[in-house]
């Protein structure tokens, strides 16, 4: 069975601006390679990535980018363009997109301080250029207030696919599981919307998750989105704050387990193979064969 970790991250201090990894942030506040999870990775079966933007610029894009090039497990980056400059952004995504390894963008709007900066009118320009061109955008939701937001973006943009990040941070260890409660099955409503399994440990005490904790938000997950809109995460290297790549996997795999043969196969590959559209030729270098993905191109 393929297995791919639909949210991994590398970074390097020296080619790239990260303004959020401060001191605070030990132990991830330093350069992290690919090759440092790969020995983990294998141990847990997971047979390719898809490495997603840590900070909102070219150098940061560049660098995944280069990590691609050397390494046949990453089949697919989520890199950066300004979507607040529409025009720009059009731009740089026809340049990025020569590139087949490039299947999606993200902008880091939870460090926006203003919590509608998805529905200004030049942001929603620059997502127009991202329906238009078929790409994926990663919505990295942590707000209730993102979350409301989502269903307005769609009607105007019904051709976008939306990929909500780490299922918008739901209130693990919280007394209330409300708005995420509602707000998540409001915006799976949306049919081209997809979210990931991903980072599901509280954003105060990463270190204070469990299997029990988490397994409530994973099943609301699966009752409004189900198997074929959700992809497993490692979230690595964040997920150094929460454990590590090995533990976040073993608590995540008994809930997967749970799952049908096919709802299983899509969370972990199938629907990041679909939603990424990712090319059929990066996964056969990862070696991913042809019948393993061929039901997840054609469904």
């Amino acid at each position: 069975m393929a297995i791919i970790d639909a949210h991994q991250h590398i970074w390097d201090l020296r080619r790239a601006r990260y303004d959020w990894l401060t001191p605070t942030m030990h132990p991830i506040n330093r350069t992290f390679h690919f090759d440092e999870v790969v020995p983990e990775q294998r141990q847990a079966g997971v047979t390719a990535s898809v490495l997603v933007q840590a900070a909102d610029s070219a150098a940061d894009t560049a660098v995944m980018l280069e990590a691609a090039a050397r390494h046949s497990r990453v089949v697919g980056v989520v890199g950066y363009v300004p979507l607040d400059r529409p025009e720009e952004a059009a731009e740089q995504l026809v340049e990025l997109r020569r590139n087949p390894v490039v299947v999606g963008i993200r902008n880091l709007i939870h460090d926006q301080p203003d919590p509608d900066y998805l529905v200004r009118p030049e942001v929603e320009d620059g997502l127009q250029v991202l329906a238009d061109a078929g790409v994926p955008f990663d919505l990295v939701s942590v707000l209730p207030r993102h979350l409301e937001l989502l269903p307005g973006i769609l009607e105007r943009h019904p051709t976008l696919r939306v990929v909500i990040d780490h299922l918008s941070k739901p209130p693990i260890g919280e007394s209330s599981r409300e708005p995420w409660w509602t707000l998540i099955g409001e915006a799976a409503q949306s049919p081209q919307v997809f979210a990931k399994v991903s980072g599901l440990y509280p954003g105060t005490n990463p270190s204070n998750w469990s299997t029990a904790s988490i397994r409530p938000f994973v099943e609301r997950a699966l009752e409004v989105f189900g198997a074929d809109r959700l992809m497993y995460g490692g979230d690595w290297p964040v997920s150094v704050l929460a454990g590590g790549y090995s533990a976040v996997w073993a608590g995540l795999r008994p809930l997967f387990d749970e799952l049908h043969e096919a709802d299983r196969d899509a969370v972990l590959s199938g629907t990041a193979i679909r939603c990424y559209q990712l090319p059929p030729e990066l996964l056969a270098r990862a070696g991913i064969e042809p019948e393993e993905t061929q039901e997840s191109h054609t469904s």
